[in-house]
């Protein structure tokens, strides 16, 4: 049964802020940081653009023919992958003007879309990446999925950092509700273990998650946080960098107190984006 009810008017709001950025964002890059490589393996910036143009396309209903090549590509891993493949192959011969006026588009109708539906819309089953959940999850994994890119697109040219707290908030939201699948299943932090994220940055927060027969969130540990096993504090940038197992992400920078082994554990198995 679907288990993520989100408030519909806020996160589309944040959604369609996160849009207005990238647009910003592409439309800034020089000619030469358009088609230069992004931290992505294969993909230039342009093709970062073309990618987000392609998932909210894929929402529209919209598709597009693949290359039967697609999947023997180094960096195609995956279905997901050969299905946003196919949408970055499709953008990459047209030109910056065309790629730009489509991104355009397409959030105009997802705008309209999302402004029409309803409360009980978003809390309706879906399929989203994260496996069945409601729409309004499936959308605040598009603001995570967004917003990530928007880090990408600025890593791979000036270097700046997001300045919106609002999408960030939406996005680390999600990061949240997949950590103690990192710390409980990819890093296998045994049974009773507590540990805290401390995230700085935009849209600071704790987060607290104890491992029982499986890991989960919890408000406060027995014992307080002085109980808990290790305790890292990381940058909330720096974290979608771990997550996505982007080029620029450093594990070194976290600070760590607390049980090592384990930290180190955490941290080499961050990335569990697909």
């Amino acid at each position: 049964m679907p288990t993520t009810i989100l408030p519909k008017a806020e996160l589309t709001e944040a959604l369609v802020a996160e849009w207005a950025t990238i647009a910003e964002v592409a439309a800034g890059l020089g000619d030469e940081q358009w088609s230069a490589p992004s931290v992505l393996p294969g993909w230039t910036n342009a093709d970062v653009v073309a990618h987000i143009i392609g998932t909210e396309s894929m929402l529209d209903g919209r598709d597009v023919a693949a290359s039967p090549t697609i999947s023997a590509l180094e960096h195609v891993r995956n279905p997901i992958g050969e299905l946003n493949e196919k949408w970055v192959e499709h953008f990459r011969p047209k030109s910056r003007s065309e790629v730009l006026a489509a991104l355009d588009e397409i959030v105009g109708v997802r705008t309209v879309a999302l402004n029409a539906m309803s409360q009980n819309d978003f809390e309706a089953e879906a399929l989203t990446p994260a496996g069945p959940d409601t729409y309004g999850r499936f959308m605040r994994i598009r603001v995570f999925d967004c917003w990530m890119h928007e880090i990408d697109l600025r890593d791979a040219t000036d270097g700046t950092l997001p300045t919106d707290p609002v999408p960030a908030a939406w996005a680390l939201d999600e990061i949240t509700a997949s950590l103690p699948f990192v710390v409980g299943k990819r890093a296998g932090a045994p049974k009773g273990s507590k540990v805290v994220f401390d995230i700085t940055g935009l849209s600071p927060r704790v987060v607290r998650i104890a491992v029982a027969d499986r890991a989960g969130l919890v408000e406060e540990f027995d014992g307080g946080d002085a109980s808990a096993d290790v305790r890292l504090r990381i940058d909330a940038v720096n974290l979608a960098r771990c997550a996505g197992g982007r080029r620029d992400a450093d594990p070194s920078a976290v600070e760590v107190d607390g049980d090592s082994a384990l930290a180190q554990a955490i941290l080499t198995r961050m990335n569990y984006v697909i």
